[in-house]
């Protein structure tokens, strides 16, 4: 009976990340809108001040955990986390979803590049590869004529912060409370946007359109979709997590032309082509 369970959950693990790599698509769309009625950082304090306080409601012993290390090492690693968040989303105020989705995946790509700079790991000669296709994919997104967009220059640094987030928890998660860590990081997201909120005052969500997206991106992108994602691991091979993962971008692309109303251009497509393809290359590799 009990190898029937695992046999089970195995084969829900990948559909089940799966729905989570689409409501992180999905939340790209409806953002868009979002924040168009409310200020960026009001609404990412909003979000994740809800998101840190529903998952201490689900395990409120969570708090007894929350030592000086996991402080330290959990509000390091939030920074980046915050700031990524704050970079994406003022990013996408000024590009739209689709393209938001697919530069943000390069973070997949600037972790070992950034890894390679800072820690001193060697990147291989697949990976230079791989980065090189995603450089082109990048230009090809943002570069108009011969001006960089802002927008995707925001959302570029984005990339950059959550791929030092991937860095600083591979260093720093290990023997580690995972569940307590989240909620740090999840306190240090809203902290920042809390701060950078104060010139502009704070004012809550306008409307319940506005609320029901907040709710959404706070439940079901960060704290559902965190669960889902740990529970999924432990039954499925990392590379695998990865993999499935990724589809993000795919989904945010086709959300934002289907609902969003979103058109490509044929260079931004041939982008967003590279960027995926680089993606999946790099992972995949990752798992041989």
């Amino acid at each position: 009976m009990s190898e029937t369970k695992h046999l089970f959950k195995m084969k829900l693990a990948p559909w089940a990340l799966l729905a989570v790599a689409a409501a992180w698509g999905w939340a790209f769309v409806i953002m868009k809108d979002a924040i168009q009625r409310q200020s960026v950082n009001n609404f990412l304090f909003t979000r994740f001040l809800l998101g840190a306080v529903v998952m201490v409601l689900i395990r409120p012993k969570v708090l007894s955990l929350l030592n000086r290390d996991i402080l330290m090492r959990a509000g390091a690693a939030g920074t980046f986390l915050g700031l990524g968040f704050i970079f994406q989303t003022l990013g996408l105020d000024r590009t739209g979803a689709a393209i938001t989705g697919f530069v943000t995946g390069l973070y997949v790509v600037l972790t070992p590049l950034i890894a390679w700079l800072v820690l001193k790991q060697k990147v291989n000669r697949f990976t230079w590869i791989c980065i090189a296709i995603a450089t082109v994919g990048l230009g090809l997104l943002s570069i108009r004529g011969f001006t960089v967009g802002i927008g995707e220059l925001l959302v570029f640094m984005s990339a950059i912060c959550f791929a030092c987030h991937i860095i600083s928890l591979s260093k720093w998660s290990l023997g580690r409370d995972v569940y307590a860590m989240t909620v740090v990081q999840l306190f240090m997201c809203a902290a920042l946007a809390g701060i950078a909120s104060i010139p502009e005052g704070y004012s809550p969500p306008p409307d319940a359109g506005v609320w029901g997206v907040v709710i959404f991106t706070a439940v079901f992108a960060t704290v559902i979709a965190f669960i889902i994602q740990t529970w999924a691991q432990a039954h499925m091979s990392p590379t695998k997590v990865a993999v499935i993962l990724t589809m993000e971008v795919v989904f945010a692309a086709f959300f934002a032309i289907i609902f969003g109303g979103e058109r490509l251009t044929l260079q931004s497509a041939l982008g967003g082509i590279l960027v995926v393809t680089a993606m999946y290359l790099i992972v995949i590799k990752e798992s041989k």
